[in-house]
């Protein structure tokens, strides 16, 4: 089952509404930063502090906080990405702004208290950002190239998830991961005479792949006053994009990273409305070769185990959050993430397809209690204009100067319902 390739009907059943959870998020790289709107308010802290159904995919120890819920989503995305060419190369020089600014993304799930000890959910989540579609194929000067020139990845994530109470201050969860994926290139005629797999490189249409993995938790909560989290989301082993077999390194390999985050909340006994929250997660990108081989210089041809990649590297995310409980309908959050660079400039020419350039998040939330059963959570996200900005060593000529950038805004509006 693993090894067979997911196709057309099949694969949208398995990722209902067929991705509908990407293809884009406020990210880290192309990391979600946070799931559901209560950690999206915090700029994706959910480690340490429980933040509702979707938060079971940050740490799956949190099922008894959670406690029996449902919960769906509406995220609204608005990610702005242009690329900057100077003269003096074989690139086309210009400015070019990437189409496809407006996203808007569903999610949901659920999460059941069975006894005192065993609490079991299940809900889908997404991963996205990589996605561009530039009218004019700027690298038309090799020699080739059609248009739209573009990426698109989408990654969906169906999990079910148990969460077990060792004792009334450890609690540990699992969740098994099905990823379904899916990949499309455009305009990379140019790139065809580098690959070991020329015909595989670009315009193929829609490639589909799946695989399984599991995100580990852990909720240690020694006092009333603090709380240490902590979560391990395993590298997924994907099969491999086929129609991308010459683009990819590992013929046609996207194995999705795996990731491990840490956090500490605090409530204090002085200020009993408060909970203040901070966490350090770690992406593992540099373990992926398709993600983290070099290109500039490159080691091997396209599609080659050494073959070209986008050069980057391991990601280290900081979150600092803060809840305010104002009375008993009405709850604030807000948060600040930063994360490390994901790649050196001299990356910029073909990031330019890939600008996953934010580094600094900033966040509010709210939720409104309805009654006892309903209640509605808001968020917003600013992910700060940053850019890649270099020369690739590896152009022939003259070298020119490149510079991508992006910047992104994302409401997130949720419905929950207890009972």
């Amino acid at each position: 089952m693993l090894h067979r390739k997911l196709r057309g009907p099949s694969a949208c059943a398995l990722a209902f509404c067929g991705l509908a959870a990407s293809p884009a998020l406020a990210t880290n790289g192309y990391f979600a930063n946070g799931y559901g709107g209560a950690s999206k308010g915090m700029a994706g802290a959910g480690v340490a502090v429980p933040t509702g159904v979707l938060g079971l995919a940050q740490n799956p120890a949190m099922g008894h906080k959670v406690g029996n819920q449902a919960g769906i989503c509406l995220t609204h995305f608005l990610p702005d990405r242009s690329v900057e060419i100077d003269a003096g190369g074989p690139l086309t020089p210009g400015t070019y702004k990437s189409k496809n600014d407006y996203f808007l993304i569903p999610c949901g799930g659920a999460n059941w208290v069975l006894n005192d000890r065993l609490t079991v959910g299940a809900f889908l989540f997404g991963n996205g950002g990589m996605n561009t579609e530039y009218d004019t194929n700027y690298f038309a000067g090799f020699g080739a190239g059609s248009s739209p020139l573009g990426v698109n990845l989408e990654q969906a994530f169906i999990s079910v998830n148990f969460s077990y109470k060792l004792s009334d201050q450890v609690t540990v969860g699992v969740s098994p991961i099905l990823a379904v994926q899916r990949f499309s290139a455009t305009g990379l005629e140019a790139f065809a005479g580098l690959s070991i797999d020329p015909a595989n490189v670009t315009n193929r249409g829609d490639d589909w792949s799946h695989g399984w993995g599991a995100n580990f938790g852990l909720l240690w909560e020694p006092t009333s006053e603090f709380a240490f989290g902590a979560s391990y989301r395993t590298r997924i082993k994907m099969q491999k994009f086929d129609k991308y077999a010459g683009l990819f390194a590992e013929q046609g390999g996207f194995e999705i990273p795996g990731s491990a985050t840490i956090g500490l909340a605090y409530s204090p006994k002085e200020l009993q409305k408060w909970t203040f929250t901070a966490e350090y997660q770690r992406i593992f990108y540099g373990d992926i070769a398709a993600i983290s081989n070099p290109n500039a210089p490159p080691n091997g041809p396209l599609g080659a185990d050494n073959g070209i990649g986008f050069g980057w590297k391991d990601m280290d995310i900081f979150r600092v959050g803060a809840i305010y409980r104002h009375n008993s309908q009405w709850t604030l959050r807000g948060g600040v993430s930063h994360a490390s660079a994901f790649a050196e400039g001299k990356n910029a020419v073909l990031n330019s397809l890939t600008p996953a350039t934010p580094q600094w998040h900033a966040s509010l939330g709210a939720s409104y209690k309805i009654n006892d059963r309903w209640g509605v959570t808001g968020s917003w996200t600013h992910a700060f204009d940053n850019a890649i900005e270099g020369v690739n060593p590896a152009l022939t000529g003259v070298p020119q100067n490149v510079k991508a950038r992006m910047s992104q805004d994302e409401i997130a509006i949720g419905l929950t319902y207890n009972w």
